[in-house]
């Protein structure tokens, strides 16, 4: 999976530092957008116009899609390329529900849907999703450019997306090296 390009990364980052500003009347005015059209809530043009300029309708969407989530939730998450972390949204749910967890069916459920989703039902199940991720005592970390990026490439005929938020959410680690090798020869059996 491609990480995100610089423009994705940039735009996150100016999200981020109205965060860090305490800019509370930006965040309001970015909130609005959830759930609506872009249009629907001229507040976002200020902080988003810019940044979704010059793409195409379905991205420029996408611009103003994560915007509003962010400004919900806020919780941001920047993995250690240096260790190759996977920090994708099924990585987001797989620490909402650990293997073994008593929600992880639950998590399962919503993970799938998600999943299964047409491009068109995305903003609403990602809210949900987002909303899930917010509502837990300490919220869980999204990787907004990550997400960003991701969106955009929802419809490929591939699924990669899918795909790889799926491996990040069912799959388990790689055995290291420090393992006994009968443990490294088991695994790959």
């Amino acid at each position: 999976m491609s990480p995100p390009g610089e423009r994705d990364a940039r735009f996150v980052e100016h999200l981020e530092q109205l965060v860090a500003k305490q800019d509370r009347g930006a965040l309001a005015a970015l909130r609005r957008g959830l759930g609506k059209q872009p249009g629907e809530a001229p507040e976002m043009y200020p902080y988003v116009v810019r940044w979704a300029q010059g793409g195409r309708p379905w991205q420029e969407r996408v611009y103003y899609l994560v915007a509003s989530l962010f400004a919900w939730h806020q919780g941001s998450w920047h993995g250690d390329a240096s260790k190759h972390e996977v920090t994708n949204l099924g990585a987001s749910f797989a620490r909402l529900a650990p293997q073994g967890a008593e929600n992880r069916p639950g998590v399962e459920r919503r993970f799938v849907a998600l999943l299964n989703c047409h491009r068109d039902d995305l903003p609403n199940h990602l809210r949900h999703a987002v909303g899930l991720l917010k509502s837990k005592g300490i919220p869980l970390p999204i990787d907004w450019a990550q997400l960003l990026h991701d969106i955009q490439g929802w419809d490929s005929e591939h699924r990669w997306v899918q795909l790889a938020w799926a491996r990040a959410f069912w799959g388990q680690a790689a055995p290291t090296s420090e393992e006994p090798a009968e443990t490294l020869v088991a695994a790959s059996v």
